[in-house]
C-alpha cells in the first residue's frame, strides 16, 4: 500500500486522551520503527511528491527512493503508434524527464488571466501534431490541471491523449469526471499504490499497472546487494 506523507489529527478518544489534535506527520511515525539485524529500516518510497519530504524522516529510517515509471516505459514498449511524453507542468517535467530520453518531450504551462488559470502548450523543439500523447505526473487528486493539459494538446494537434500518474489519489470519487467523454482520453495509467485504484481500474478509460513486479524487484535487489 501506499505511504503518503502527510499530517494526523489524533481523534478524541472515549477515555478523553489528552492529546487532542497534535500535529504527527506520519514520516515521525514512521521513524519509531525499530532498528533491523543489519541496521535502520528501509522505507520505500515510490515517486515522492517532493523530494524535501525524505529529509522528514529520523535517524532510525532510511527513506528509499525509488519510481514506478517502468512500469510505464513497459507499456510503451508496446506501442507502434508515434508517442511524444507530455508534463502537466515544470515541476513533473522536472521531476520524470530523464526517464523519457527515447521520446519526444513537451511541457504544458499554467498562466494566470486575472481570476482564471490558463494551462497551455509550452513552446519548444517538439509539438503534440499527430501524435499520441502521454501525460505523466506523480500523483493526481481532483485532475482539473490533467483535464486542461489534455485539451491544450488536443488543440495543438494531439491524435490521442493518454495519462499515467502513480498514485490515483482522487478523493471523493473525482476520477469520474474522467468517465465523460467530454474528457479525451485514451488510457488513464494508474499503479495500485492506494487501496481504490483496482476499484477505478474497473472503469474505463483506466488501467492498472501491478507494482508487485517492481516492489519484489526493488527487494530482491537490496537483498543481493547485503549477502
Amino acid at each position: 500500500q501506499c505511504v503518503l506523507i502527510k499530517t494526523i489529527h489524533w481523534d478524541k478518544f472515549l477515555d478523553g486522551w489528552p492529546n487532542l489534535f497534535i500535529d504527527n506527520t506520519l514520516a515521525t511515525l514512521l521513524s519509531a520503527t525499530p532498528l533491523t539485524a543489519r541496521g535502520p529500516t528501509q522505507i520505500v518510497i515510490f515517486d515522492i511528491h517532493a523530494l524535501q519530504e525524505r529529509f522528514y524522516f529520523g535517524d532510525f529510517v532510511i527513506p528509499r527512493l525509488e519510481s514506478a515509471i517502468p512500469l510505464l516505459l513497459r507499456v510503451l514498449s508496446n506501442f507502434q503508434e508515434k508517442v511524444n511524453i507530455a508534463f502537466p507542468d515544470e515541476g513533473a517535467y522536472k521531476r520524470f524527464h530523464t526517464m523519457f530520453q527515447a521520446f519526444p518531450n513537451i511541457t504544458c504551462i499554467k498562466i494566470r488571466d486575472g481570476d482564471k488559470r490558463i494551462v497551455k502548450v509550452k513552446e519548444g523543439k517538439f509539438t503534440p501534431k499527430g501524435s499520441h500523447v502521454i501525460i505523466v505526473d506523480d500523483l493526481v487528486m481532483t485532475g482539473g490541471t490533467l483535464i486542461m493539459c489534455a485539451k491544450a494538446l488536443k488543440a495543438a494537434g494531439a491524435s490521442k491523449i493518454s495519462a499515467y500518474v502513480t498514485h490515483a489519489v482522487f478523493p471523493q470519487e473525482s476520477w469520474k469526471r474522467f468517465t465523460s467523454r467530454d474528457v479525451p482520453f485514451e488510457k488513464f495509467y494508474i499503479t495500485d499504490s492506494l487501496p481504490h485504484a483496482k476499484d477505478i481500474a474497473s472503469n474505463s478509460p483506466f488501467h492498472l499497472l501491478s507494482l508487485c513486479d517492481v516492489i519484489s524487484e526493488t527487494l530482491l535487489g537490496f537483498d543481493l546487494l547485503q549477502s
